[in-house]
């Protein structure tokens, strides 16, 4: 690696993408246009679906932000990707200016925290709903909802912007080449000459505000849930209570997963292409699941999507929900 006396202040950067492999594009470009398309359907789907519930209990205007935000995630990172992957003769990659590579790695942080925090506060409506169901109603209030969906928002926005400003003030050496499809916080980390830990420092922060933060709530959570579920005396009660907990720990685990794979490790673990492999899953695919895991296993969204397709189809009339009168 090059010294930090030999470092600049870059222009701008390329990135690498996939354009080793110029014979792999064009199917890696249909593959994940169509993922990205499906990405979208589902989670405008979900959006739509909950706009159309005229009473919408905590959970589906929690549902409704985790899919605005994983709309938003997939549209930082893959568009830009997808035109990437079909403009011929690149090169080596890329070219990404100075701002633009900040801004998208900002945006990608922010959303991502976002939904760290979101999944918290997810684990505490189910808290509150399997732990003290008769005060479901008087504590988990829409204008509460409100206030947690702008408290994650402005969480993430605030640590992506300490982490954006804290890793675009390293030195960066060498070709300014990432070896990557998008302005991923490794990739730069990599690229940059640093010599020493407290470099890193801003990253562990950001970890340990965005991901440990969050898990020990939600870890907090399910221990008073599962006491709580011992002290029912209904097996059938019990099945019940802990279905309605599936959607959320199945998509807890997948992004809190990836996330602590990909970002809680020392800089000289970094692998740039099999980080960019697993970015290219947690960008796409991950984002995908997420609508089938909550449609399959949420009767109230099952409903919903079904009342808002029955609307798309001439002269049927559309069903009615739980919450209609």
């Amino acid at each position: 690696m090059d010294s930090p006396s030999n470092a600049t202040v870059p222009r701008g950067f390329l990135l690498q993408g996939f354009s080793e492999f110029p014979h792999l594009r064009p199917v890696l470009f249909l593959l994940l246009l169509a993922v990205h398309l499906a990405t979208l359907s589902g989670n405008l789907l979900i959006l739509v679906a909950v706009a159309s519930v005229p009473t919408r209990p905590p959970m589906l205007l929690f549902l409704c932000q985790l899919s605005a935000i994983e709309l938003c995630y997939t549209l930082v990172v893959v568009p830009r990707f997808l035109a990437n992957l079909a403009a011929p003769g690149q090169g080596r990659g890329s070219p990404i200016s100075f701002l633009g590579c900040a801004v998208q790695m900002q945006m990608f942080v922010a959303l991502g925290g976002a939904e760290c925090f979101l999944l918290a506060a997810m684990a505490y409506d189910r808290y509150v709903a399997i732990c003290h169901p008769l005060s479901y109603a008087s504590l988990v209030t829409p204008g509460l909802c409100m206030r947690l969906a702008l408290a994650c928002c402005v969480g993430g926005l605030t640590v992506s912007v300490g982490l954006t400003v804290a890793v675009f003030h390293l030195p960066f050496c060498g070709s300014h080449l990432l070896v990557h499809f998008f302005c991923d916080v490794t990739a730069l980390l990599h690229l940059a000459c640093t010599q020493s830990y407290a470099d890193e420092l801003p990253v562990l922060g950001a970890c340990l505000v965005l991901l440990l933060l969050p898990s020990l709530l939600i870890l907090a959570s399910y221990v008073a849930i599962v006491t709580a579920l011992r002290r029912l005396r209904s097996s059938t009660g019990r099945r019940k209570a802990a279905s309605t907990c599936v959607s959320h720990l199945a998509v807890t685990f997948l992004h809190y997963g990836c996330a602590t794979f990909m970002y809680v490790r020392p800089k000289s673990s970094y692998s740039p292409r099999q980080d960019r492999m697993l970015a290219l899953i947690y960008t796409n695919i991950t984002p995908l699941l997420y609508p089938l895991i909550y449609s399959l296993r949420n009767r109230e969204i099952t409903a919903a999507i079904r009342r808002v397709l029955g609307w798309w189809r001439p002269g049927q009339v559309p069903a009615r929900t739980a919450h209609e009168p």
